[in-house]
């Protein structure tokens, strides 16, 4: 089973791509679309809702596995380099340029968009990222794409059945009441494996649940493994205690303050004590204030962009994690929006 985030700017030609890769399931600021072969399973989420907001962006890359970042033949502009810097900062190595619209640009000029775009990325973790030429209208380019995911997927699907050695940890990403069978959540096994009548606690609340059912895909299964994209009935819970972003495991940090091994981004404006930002944690989201700087042991009262420092940041409400999750904060009042990632010291 694949899962792609297919991004660019709301000119790229994407929604049209992620329509031809198949059928929509799912709307809200993201767009899911899902196509089944065989036992294979595609499916696709379009942050609709980037770039207007940055939080698609976000919550589209953290359910996925593989990034498709589309770009027409005129070429990136400021919201294709804000995708290119989130991902850089997260070391995301799996992905695809996709050029878009293929059928309306020559062969030449695509190829100085690819050494354009080449030249950005020479010093990114995106370097080793493959290529492509797409046309939506021709359907020129949809099946070596499809080819290319496949390719990316198996390498996927082997560093999950490593993952599923390790404690469960399902991310919900959204919740609702279904008559007669009552709290069912949907999301992703972020890690190890569930089973019917698992008994589980939702973070950041730590309220003990029961696994009433499974579904993989819309069918009932007895359990369900790392990557899985999961439909879950819970007991001793209502949905509307649930928020996006809320996290299904055995045991959760919980906290609203914390002290972050944080990386700038160079493209940021530089960070001051009191600066107000939003911190996102997988799905979870929440204003925060800047409390502390400290460089190299050195107490300081801003940091410049391109630096690393101990961050200490206050929310404004509880967030569940792991000494693993990578924390994102970006200052929603500038045009590059990305501020930095880091981990919990």
């Amino acid at each position: 089973m694949a899962k792609i985030a297919i991004i660019g700017n709301q000119n790229s030609g994407k929604s049209t791509i992620a329509t031809n890769l198949g059928k929509k399931t799912n709307s809200s600021d993201i767009v899911t679309y899902e196509s089944k072969k065989n036992n294979d399973v595609i499916t696709t989420i379009d942050p609709v809702g980037y770039p207007k907001s940055i939080k698609p962006l976000i919550v589209a890359i953290e359910l996925s596995d593989i990034i498709l970042i589309c770009i027409p033949p005129e070429g990136p502009d400021s919201f294709t380099g804000e995708c290119i810097v989130l991902l850089d900062l997260l070391k995301h190595d799996r992905g695809i340029f996709v050029l878009t619209k293929a059928d309306t640009s020559y062969d030449y000029a695509q190829e100085q968009l690819k050494n354009k775009i080449k030249q950005i990325i020479k010093d990114t973790s995106l370097n080793n990222w493959e290529f492509i030429n797409v046309s939506s209208e021709t359907h020129e380019g949809m099946n070596e794409l499809r080819d290319l995911i496949s390719s990316l997927n198996k390498k996927v699907e082997i560093e999950n059945r490593k993952l599923d050695e390790k404690e469960p940890r399902v991310i919900i990403d959204q919740c609702f009441n279904v008559t007669g069978i009552g709290c069912v959540a949907l999301g992703i096994v972020k890690q190890g494996q569930i089973k019917l009548k698992d008994k589980l606690n939702v973070y950041p609340i730590n309220k003990n649940v029961e696994l009433r059912s499974i579904q993989v895909h819309d069918v009932n299964e007895q359990e369900a493994s790392t990557g899985n994209r999961v439909g879950l009935a819970l007991k001793n819970i209502q949905a509307k205690e649930i928020e996006r972003g809320f996290i299904l495991s055995k045991k959760e940090n919980v906290s609203s303050e914390f002290s972050l091994n944080f990386y700038t981004s160079k493209f940021t404006k530089s960070v001051c004590i009191g600066d107000v930002l939003h911190v996102f944690n997988k799905l979870q989201t929440s204003p925060v204030r800047v409390k502390g700087i400290k460089v190299n042991g050195s107490e300081q009262n801003s940091l410049s962009p391109g630096s690393e420092c101990i961050l200490d940041i206050t929310a404004e409400k509880e967030i569940a994690f792991t000494k693993s999750d990578m924390f994102i904060l970006s200052n929603l009042d500038e045009k590059q929006r990305i501020v930095g990632v880091g981990q919990v010291v």
